[in-house]
């Protein structure tokens, strides 16, 4: 039986950078996983392929809408191949895939393809093509988490689908309802669209993206009805029905009521749940919450001393760079190491265009605790980089505290905004007010220039710009 230091369950971004991890501490170290290829949901039909279907369309809506006014002429009718288009996406995954395959053999990790179960708290069976028993000094549990659906959909997989569907469609719909208004229905029903369907979403609050700061929701919300998508807030599903290729949704909305709407296809985004089929976590007397994620402590161990748990699997946002400063954390923590992750300083993106990104607090939850403080905000139309390049909408906003200036939240909507987010979190990790960060030279023309004066903005209402 081979013995490891330590054994991590499942492969995407929190697992195989635990891996990584432990291996460069020294530690002789095994990765478990399940389906053929490494890299977990974020990976295979995640983060990265929704990416790459994005920067696809992108590229299509730049060439039939805005190519012109740049003085670029294409003779004939501009196509859509989504066949060549999926399969460039998965070019793209199968690449990054084959990079963790790298990164495992260069580490000296054994990969080991199969379902791992806990035998016992220090033995794990893995039932793959044959059935193996490793034995673990410590084990991570890293097993991620799956799209949530509601209880009165049956998923069919045809035409009522999750993400994982509608990254690998067959063909443009023509009219794509989507339930749920947050991050992953937005940026696959902004895929869509761009190609030529109709788009509809179904959110049950009064506003998309409802976990960020409302500014952001309200802007996004514009540039979205701006492109024809059919909003549809404070409506709450009440069923949803196929009828040979016609996928009927009703849901009531908020004066009470029944509206119907019709499509080809019902894209099912209503979050994600923690995934531990298989695990056999009471084997090893690991306990699990109510809301079946694995309980941790502040250094993300279980109940069970020598077995941790990381990513989707446990409490906190669902976001694959969390995972991974959580396997980090454990790896270290192993060591002997006396690692730190601040949870308010994780950084939520949506990659919608214009992208949105924020850090910290919401000017709503600092009202709610009834906090001391400023708001700076620049719009990214008086920036001569933003009219260069034809992307004017959104904005940067900081929120400072009133009294010592120390930056408490920054928000943004706009290019480029996943990259832009970085600077923030640098400048929060080390506690900067928004002054900091008003007096240090940004490059001229960039966007990230109006990071800088949304924090003019907020020290004392002085950009430059507007």
């Amino acid at each position: 039986m081979s013995q490891y230091d330590v054994a991590i369950i499942g492969s995407g971004p929190g697992g195989y950078v635990a891996a990584i991890r432990c291996a460069q501490l020294g530690m002789k170290t095994a990765i478990i996983e399940k389906y053929s290829t490494l890299g977990g949901t974020c990976l295979n039909v995640g983060c990265i392929p929704s990416k790459a279907l994005l920067a696809s369309s992108h590229h299509y809506e730049e060439a039939t809408k805005h190519f012109e006014e740049h003085g670029i002429e294409i003779p004939g009718d501009i196509k859509v191949n989504l066949e060549k288009m999926i399969g460039r996406k998965q070019a793209v995954v199968d690449q990054t895939t084959g990079g963790i395959d790298f990164l495992m053999k260069k580490n000296n990790i054994d990969v080991f393809t199969g379902v791992g179960s806990f035998k016992d708290a220090t033995h794990i069976v893995i039932e793959g093509e044959e059935t193996t028993t490793i034995e673990a000094k410590n084990t991570i549990i890293a097993t991620g988490s799956k799209p949530s659906t509601l209880p009165f959909i049956t998923l069919d997989k045809e035409r009522i689908i999750t993400s994982t569907e509608a990254l690998k469609l067959k063909e443009i719909p023509k009219h794509m309802i989507v339930i749920g208004g947050g991050v992953i229905g937005l940026e696959l029903g902004q895929v869509y669209r761009r190609l030529g369907a109709e788009v509809t979403v179904i959110e049950y609050m009064d506003r998309i993206i409802p976990g960020m700061d409302g500014a952001l929701s309200k802007e996004l919300n514009k540039v979205f009805k701006k492109a024809k998508f059919n909003m549809m807030l404070s409506h709450k599903v009440q069923s949803v029905e196929r009828v040979g290729d016609e996928v009927i949704v009703k849901a009531e909305n908020k004066k009470g009521e029944v509206v119907e709407f019709k499509g080809d296809y019902c894209l099912v985004s209503v979050g994600r749940k923690p995934y531990t089929d298989g695990l056999n976590a009471e084997a090893a007397g690991v306990k699990l919450t109510d809301r079946g994620q694995v309980e941790v402590n502040e250094h993300l161990q279980t109940n069970v001393s020598n077995i941790y748990a990381i990513g989707d699997v446990v409490k906190g946002a669902m976001l694959a760079h969390k995972a991974e400063e959580e396997g980090v954390f454990v790896a270290e923590t192993l060591a002997g190491q006396k690692p730190h992750i601040d949870y308010n300083l994780i950084p939520g993106v949506v990659y919608t265009w214009p992208e949105v990104a924020a850090v910290g607090k919401t000017e709503e939850e600092l009202k709610e605790a009834g906090a001391d403080y400023k708001v700076g905000q620049f719009p990214f139309r008086a920036l001569g980089r933003a009219r260069a390049g034809g992307d004017l909408d959104g904005f940067v906003k900081i929120l400072a505290d009133k009294k010592t200036d120390e930056v408490l939240g920054v928000h943004m909507i706009g290019a480029r905004c996943a990259d832009l987010i970085a600077e923030a979190v640098v400048a929060m990790e080390f506690r900067a007010s928004a002054e900091d960060i008003s007096r240090m030279s940004h490059a001229h023309p960039t966007f990230a220039e109006a990071v800088k004066e949304a924090a003019l903005a907020a020290t004392d209402d002085r950009a430059l710009h507007v």
